[in-house]
């Protein structure tokens, strides 16, 4: 092998071999070694360490300017959601874990948003067909349904409804949960109307609990959270105490209807300059890697003038020529940083 191909682990050439054993570690965003078997971050392994470890780390990547501490507690003190619009790199997501981290808030509570989703996955799930095939397998032990707890029983619905982000975070606590709706601009034309409603009451109703709640033990039902945990819900209808602080991330993709500008505080965020992305860099790769890839910062910053770049491309080619280092650096770092515009 060639000293140009030294850095290479897969090589193409159609032959098996140990390259893989030369692999260096993951990306600190990369790694999930410390998660259990299911895939889950497991409860008995210092996991609440590493996920107040990762707030800490967001925390460290924002940064927030005079006007955006100014409009970041404007939306605390009146308690309306905070929209944050920029291009992709910007830091709108890392403001929201930056808030959660600093104010001892508790884990952020994000809803990526897709084209397909609805104010119903926000709000809760029912699953009304894993709640019949329980009460059909039951069925041949011939259970009386109206045993508390058994399949198909009253006091057992809370076991098949599981709050999603945004209902989670507008249940009734003392302080206010931080909860992340990302990408709102891929949504669907009609999602963000439907948030008004919540957004301003900070309530809703599980339609599933109200027909049943007078049947409940004090009308409380104990369901699932976004969280993994469980939560009381009393009379069908969840009320929060403390209005979560709700951040809206937007590439600015599209327009939001007038109706919901009014209810948010808009803070627009500009393109990172060197000091931020430098920072930016160094909480993710360290002070060595951000001297090393203080001339790919300058050509990020350049390009970005002209094209539609984001920083966790910037990210990606520091990290790889560092770790890899590739005999084309230059090169490999323009694939990585590709534009996500198209030419004009």
């Amino acid at each position: 092998m060639t000293e140009s191909s030294e850095w290479l682990i897969y090589r193409g050439a159609g032959e098996p071999h140990d390259g893989i054993g030369r692999l260096p570690a993951p990306p600190p965003w990369r790694d999930f070694a410390g998660r259990d078997a299911a895939g889950r971050n497991g409860e008995s392994d210092g996991s609440e360490d590493r996920r107040l470890g990762a707030h800490r780390h967001l925390a460290e990547l924002h940064r927030p300017g005079a006007e955006e501490l100014e409009m970041i507690n404007a939306a605390l003190y009146l308690r309306r959601p905070l929209l944050v619009t920029g291009s992709p790199g910007a830091g709108k997501s890392t403001l929201a874990h930056s808030v959660a981290y600093e104010l001892g808030l508790g884990n952020v509570l994000r809803w990526p948003i897709v084209s397909r989703s609805t104010l119903q996955d926000g709000l809760y799930h029912y699953d009304a067909i894993a709640r019949l095939q329980d009460v059909q397998i039951a069925a041949p032990q011939g259970p009386d349904p109206a045993t508390p707890g058994a399949p198909g029983s009253v006091e057992g619905i809370g076991s098949y409804i599981r709050l999603g982000p945004l209902g989670t975070a507008l249940l009734p606590s003392d302080t206010p949960r931080v909860l992340l709706i990302d990408e709102l601009d891929k949504s669907d034309i009609d999602l963000p109307n439907d948030l008004l409603n919540v957004l301003e009451e900070g309530e809703f109703a599980i339609p599933e609990l109200e027909r049943v709640a007078d049947r409940l033990p004090g009308g409380e039902a104990e369901v699932l959270t976004a969280d993994g945990t469980k939560a009381r819900v009393r009379d069908g209808r969840v009320r929060c105490r403390a209005f979560p602080f709700v951040v809206l991330t937007s590439n600015g993709e599209r327009d939001f209807p007038a109706p919901l500008m009014r209810r948010c505080i808009h803070l627009e965020l500009g393109r990172p300059d060197h000091k931020r992305l430098a920072t930016f860099v160094r909480a993710h790769l360290g002070d060595e890697a951000a001297r090393a890839g203080d001339d790919l910062i300058g050509h990020f910053l350049e390009r970005s003038r002209s094209e539609l770049v984001a920083a966790d491309q910037l990210l990606n080619a520091i990290y790889l020529t560092d770790a890899a280092t590739p005999p084309s650096r230059d090169r490999l770092a323009d694939l990585l940083i590709q534009r996500l515009d198209r030419p004009r």
